[in-house]
């Protein structure tokens, strides 16, 4: 009987901590509001404001607020996942503003993507850009409602997120018309991609105007956002292994972290790679320094876990 009360005793113990992590790591946010209303839906952003007592300003420079993009695929996920809550008060309790938002999932329903199918993803990415630059025009109306410097925003994502902030400075460099929504001249800090990758019709990524510093982290065996590219002609879909080839021709500012032998999983690794993140948020955007970085990554701690690993694993 005692053996038994002993394990019931540690069983108890053991759900009390996990419940007592879970307790901890729950965030709620400080404030929700609608930013535009599309024909088939609403969509809207919740803000999470620095915890009380944290640094939000270093040197007489403030910290920037930190616009994150779930991933998905483009055909689920939310803005209030659970799954992000951790990172976002690692964030806040690092003195950082963070604002997570809704975007349409234009490949919802889709049972296949490729290169077949590049019609269909190019429309989904430019809903997302879309609705992201919806947002930063909704963000910059109401600044001092919600107490954000539209001057100092950097824009993050993951997997399908990562590719719509990697679009949409894409498009800002080289001021196409998805642009319109935003206000003359606007720029973001920063970029911070996990996963990402740009869509091009026009061959290589060139860059009319200078990207603002960007934070690219990739796994170099992702199957699902393909670290190289998948190209046909002047059709091409580009990731990070890719990507880092031009920012080194044009001498762009950028930190670029190659996982070796890692899948789309870094994706998810936004909590055990925050070092690299603050690093780069103090220096390359706090401070405007062209601190370049290039590293190829072998690290077990890195978050390595489930979720779809391939197209075809996503979509199937």
């Amino acid at each position: 009987m005692r053996r038994i009360l002993i394990i019931t005793a540690s069983i108890l113990a053991l759900l009390c901590c996990k419940e007592a992590s879970a307790q901890e790591n729950h965030l709620e946010p400080d404030g929700t509001y609608l930013f535009v209303k599309r024909d088939t839906c609403d969509l809207f952003l919740d803000i999470y404001h620095p915890a009380k007592g944290s640094k939000t300003v270093i040197d007489g420079k403030k910290k920037p607020t930190v616009l994150f993009m779930f991933g998905g695929g483009f055909i689920r996920g939310e803005r209030n996942d659970k799954g992000y809550n951790k990172w976002f008060r690692m964030l806040t309790e690092n003195g950082y503003q963070v604002i997570s938002i809704d975007y349409r999932l234009g490949l919802k329903g889709s049972d296949k993507v490729g290169i077949a199918q590049v019609n269909v993803l190019d429309k989904a990415i430019h809903m997302a850009v879309e609705d992201l630059f919806s947002a930063t025009a909704f963000i910059a109306e109401n600044a001092d409602q919600l107490k954000v410097d539209p001057s100092n925003i950097v824009i993050s994502g993951s997997s399908a997120g990562a590719i719509t902030v990697m679009q949409a400075e894409y498009e800002i460099c080289n001021r196409t018309s998805w642009t319109s929504t935003l206000p003359e001249g606007f720029r973001y800090a920063g970029v911070m991609s996990f996963s990402g990758a740009i869509l091009s019709r026009n061959g290589k990524v060139k860059y009319g105007l200078d990207p603002c510093p960007t934070l690219m982290l990739h796994g170099t065996a992702d199957e699902l956002v393909p670290y190289e590219q998948i190209a046909f002609f002047n059709l091409g879909f580009f990731g990070g292994g890719k990507l880092i080839e031009r920012f080194k021709k044009f001498g762009l500012n950028y930190n670029m972290y190659h996982f070796i032998d890692y899948g789309h999983e870094i994706a998810a690794s936004m909590e055990t790679t925050f070092d690299l993140q603050t690093t780069f948020l103090e220096t390359n955007v706090m401070q405007g320094k062209k601190r370049l970085i290039e590293a190829w990554v072998s690290d077990p701690d890195v978050y390595k876990g489930g979720g779809p690993q391939s197209r075809k694993d996503l979509y199937n």
